[in-house]
C-alpha cells in the first residue's frame, strides 16, 4: 500500500509548434484510450478569444473533454502559476478516475511548470518596475526589448518583444541578481518530478509548416476572426490588455484603426506566426526529454505511448 501511494500519476503530454496538428493527434489519441485534454495553451484560457487562438471546434470537444479552456475573461489574471495549480487539481481527479490523461499545447513555460513547478526568483522591486514602466510609456516596447537584448541575449532570443511583462521581468531579474532569468530556470530545472510522463514533439519540415500556418491564417480570416477582434472591443476589453496584444489580436486591432490594409495585416500575422513557431521549437528542443515524431507517424507515436502507459 505505501509503494502504491507513492506512484506518480502518468501523463502523455504532447508539444509542438503553432499549426502542426497537436489537437487532431490528441482527440485521436484520447479517443483510443478514453482519456482526457488538458490544454496548455496561455491564449485558449481566454472566453471570447476563439477564433485567433485557434480553439478545439464545438464538434472537437464534444468527441473528447477538454480542461483549461475558456476560464477567464480577456481582463483577468491568468498565468503560468495560475494554470499548474487548476492543471494539477485535473489530474488528480482524473487519476482518481483512472482515466488517461493528455497535456496538449505550445506554451512551454505552462508545461515546465506543471511538471516540475516554478523556480524561485527575487520578489519584484517596485521602483524597477516603476522605472521601467516610466520606460514603456516614454519610449515604447522596442525600446526596452532592445535593453533586454543588451543585458541578457539569450533570454531576449526566447521572449517575444511584445509580451512587455516578460521583458520587464527578465531585465528586472538580471537587475536584481546578477544572473539570466534563464540560469535561474536551468538550476531550478523544474526538478520536483511531480508526474511520470512522456514528452511527445511534434515536428516538421520548415516550408511545409510555414504554409499550414499560411493555410490557419487564412481560414482564421474567413471564419470571421476580424468580427472577434471588433466584438472584443464593443465589449469593452481594451487593446492594452495582455491577450489584446497577443499575436494576431494586436495585429486585427491596427488593422480596425486604419493602421494597415488587411492584406499587409494578414502579411504580419503570417510572418510573426512564423517566428512564433520557430521560438517555441528553440524552446521545446532545449528539452532532451522530448521524443519526436512527424505527424504522419501516427501508429508510431500509438505505439511508443501504449508502452509508457
Amino acid at each position: 500500500m505505501a509503494q502504491q501511494e507513492k506512484l506518480k500519476p502518468r501523463l502523455v503530454v504532447i508539444v509542438g509548434p503553432t499549426s502542426i496538428g497537436k489537437t487532431e493527434l490528441a482527440i485521436r489519441l484520447a479517443g483510443e484510450w478514453g482519456g482526457e485534454i488538458i490544454s496548455a495553451d496561455s491564449m485558449q484560457v481566454y472566453r471570447y478569444m476563439d477564433i485567433g487562438t485557434a480553439k478545439p471546434t464545438r464538434e472537437e470537444i464534444s468527441l473528447v473533454q477538454h480542461h483549461l479552456i475558456d476560464v477567464v475573461n480577456p481582463d483577468e489574471i491568468f498565468n503560468a502559476a495560475m494554470f499548474a495549480k487548476n492543471a494539477g487539481e485535473v489530474i488528480e481527479a482524473l487519476n482518481h478516475q483512472k482515466k488517461p490523461v493528455l497535456v496538449v499545447g505550445g506554451t512551454g513555460l505552462y508545461i515546465r511548470a506543471l511538471l516540475g513547478g516554478l523556480f524561485e526568483c527575487p520578489d519584484a522591486d517596485e521602483n524597477l518596475r516603476e522605472f521601467y514602466q516610466a520606460e514603456l510609456k516614454s519610449h515604447g516596447k522596442r525600446y526596452l526589448y532592445e535593453k533586454l537584448k543588451l543585458k541578457d541575449e539569450k533570454a531576449a532570443a526566447l521572449i517575444n518583444e511584445n509580451d512587455v511583462i516578460r521583458v520587464i521581468r527578465a531585465i528586472e531579474v538580471m537587475e536584481l541578481t546578477g544572473e539570466s532569468i534563464l540560469e535561474k530556470q536551468k538550476a531550478h530545472r523544474y526538478g520536483n518530478n511531480l508526474y511520470d510522463c512522456i514528452k511527445i514533439g511534434m515536428m516538421m519540415e520548415r516550408d511545409r509548416l510555414y504554409a499550414q500556418i499560411n493555410q490557419r491564417t487564412d481560414k482564421m480570416i474567413a471564419d470571421g476572426f476580424t468580427d472577434e477582434v471588433h466584438n472584443l472591443l464593443n465589449m469593452g476589453y481594451d487593446e492594452t490588455l495582455k491577450p489584446m496584444q497577443s499575436l494576431g489580436y494586436r495585429h486585427m486591432v491596427d488593422y480596425l484603426h486604419g493602421t494597415y490594409s488587411l492584406p499587409e495585416t494578414i502579411r504580419l500575422i503570417k510572418r510573426d506566426t512564423r517566428r512564433y513557431a520557430k521560438r517555441q521549437l528553440t524552446w521545446f528542443r532545449a528539452d532532451k526529454d522530448i521524443e519526436w515524431f512527424y505527424p504522419k507517424e501516427t501508429d508510431a507515436i500509438l505505439k511508443r505511448i501504449e508502452n509508457f502507459l
